[in-house]
């Protein structure tokens, strides 16, 4: 299950590191740490910090990152969902009641 918490990671600057996901982004920044010269030579997936790959398959990795399904929806659910408000805006907007008498 990719939700569970317990779940075991495999640490991309030492292979030997098994994380539980819980723990991952914590993992993460000590051995980045730990290990600068490997992390010179990776890359942050932009769709998920918790990816990490070499320079070379950042490109490959990008265009098959589940994640990246994931940004995606959310924009097209945000851009609806503005633009149901800006409808519904406009569609409720009153004037205010004006208190001039020009008579």
């Amino acid at each position: 299950d990719i939700w569970d918490p317990e779940r075991l990671l495999q640490c991309p600057y030492n292979k030997h590191h098994q994380i539980r996901a819980c723990r991952f982004p914590y993992h993460l920044v000590k051995c980045r740490k730990s290990y600068p010269e490997v992390a010179k030579n990776l890359a942050t997936c932009p769709f998920n910090a918790r990816h990490l790959v070499h320079h070379a398959e950042l490109r490959d990795h990008i265009m098959k990152c589940n994640d990246k399904e994931f940004i995606e929806q959310d924009i097209v659910n945000q851009s609806s969902g503005f633009q149901r408000e800006e409808m519904n805006a406009v569609g409720t907007w009153q004037p205010p009641p004006c208190g001039e008498d020009w008579d």
